[in-house]
């Protein structure tokens, strides 16, 4: 059964896990057919890392640890955002391909920096 049908909706979730299967697809993309190797495995380990961490967060020991986990997602997506640009720069993906997972990784950023910080801010007012 897929992933996304077996659970309750979480859009950071979803979102990064659709992500993270575009990410998987561009790096075999990468490998195969465009033969590189270095700046694509970097594209695969952050761009993974996003959605393991959301998911890391979902059994957090406490509202600190569920921020961190976060943050560090956020982190790992503005990482996967310069692999992109690079990978788009260096003419291993088109302009359509780049926007589009731009696009998304864009997204992930701000759904990220909008759950930070209104967690920050519950934990606040606590």
């Amino acid at each position: 059964m897929h992933y996304l049908a077996m659970k309750k909706e979480n859009i950071v979730m979803d979102k990064s896990y659709a992500f993270a299967l575009r990410i998987i697809k561009s790096y075999k993309y990468l490998c195969a057919e465009r033969k590189e190797f270095v700046l694509s495995k970097q594209l695969l380990r952050s761009g993974t890392a996003i959605g393991a961490l959301i998911k890391e967060a979902e059994h957090a020991q406490s509202m600190a640890d569920f921020i961190n986990k976060m943050n560090i997602a956020l982190k790992e997506a503005n990482e996967t955002e310069y692999w992109l640009m690079l990978l788009h720069e260096s003419d291993y993906f088109e302009e359509k391909v780049f926007t589009s997972m731009e696009g998304d990784c864009k997204e992930l950023i701000r759904l990220l920096i909008s759950i930070v910080k209104s967690s920050k801010e519950t934990g606040d007012k606590k």
